[in-house]
């Protein structure tokens, strides 16, 4: 790690949020670098010299990270508050920690969430440059064509441009309708749901049942459960 990191990766570092969150809280002037606010999130610290402050808070890097792992239920939000009053993720866990989702599950979906106070970690699994595969099975209206299954798995257009290859395969057949698995290495959002409307393929349920080597395995919907030091080792490993 650079020596001087920039202040909004120092703050995800903390643990605080991630770093895109960090970016936010500078630019509406809630971070404070030795008692001046910072809107420039190409800032610098010096680490162990500087004093950082968001909302008040003074931070600090020396804190333990912890790594959860949380079976989503549907009608339940990947954020840490929700305007609206949604539920959210952070109801399943109980820890002093300020931990944040790494990433999201859209609020009609279920499966794998990891929660985290560690910023790196978070960021490495969810920039698009790393591509870590995230596994979902997806119970489908009807059958799918050759055509519709080709371009699923080739590329579909959408208004943020054409979606990268992606491994789809069919699981079985129940009752005219079909399971299907998909194995992504981007995450836009909403994105299998968007790929599906843009076949006329109507989703019944969505679950992501893994995410690079980690899955969903025994863990019931609604528990969490620590990630092993092997595993946090793994998923940064694969990226």
């Amino acid at each position: 790690m650079n020596p001087n990191p920039k202040l909004h990766a120092w703050i995800a570092m903390c643990g605080y949020c991630s770093r895109r969150e960090a970016e936010r809280l500078m630019l509406e002037g809630s971070v404070k670098l030795n008692g001046r606010v910072i809107k420039n999130v190409a800032e610098r610290i010096h680490p162990g010299k500087d004093k950082v402050m968001v909302r008040g808070k003074l931070l600090s890097s020396q804190q333990a990270h912890e790594y959860w792992a949380l079976n989503k239920p549907t009608g339940v939000v990947s954020t840490v508050n929700d305007p609206d009053g949604k539920p959210t993720v952070m109801r399943y866990i109980q820890s002093k920690a300020r931990l944040f989702p790494v990433g999201r599950l859209d609020e009609d979906s279920e499966g794998l969430l990891f929660l985290t106070n560690d910023g790196d970690f978070a960021y490495t699994l969810t920039h698009p440059k790393h591509g870590i595969a995230k596994v979902y099975e997806v119970f489908i209206k009807g059958t799918l064509s050759n055509t519709q299954l080709r371009i699923l798995r080739e590329g579909v257009p959408l208004k943020d441009g054409v979606t990268q290859p992606a491994e789809v395969s069919i699981l079985n057949h129940e009752q005219g309708n079909t399971h299907l698995q998909f194995v992504l290495h981007e995450g836009r959002h909403r994105q299998i749901r968007r790929m599906c409307a843009n076949q006329n393929i109507e989703i019944y349920t969505l679950k992501r049942v893994s995410i690079g080597s980690v899955s969903l395995g025994s863990l019931a919907i609604g528990r969490v459960r620590p990630l092993s030091s092997e595993e946090v080792t793994a998923l940064l490993s694969e990226a």
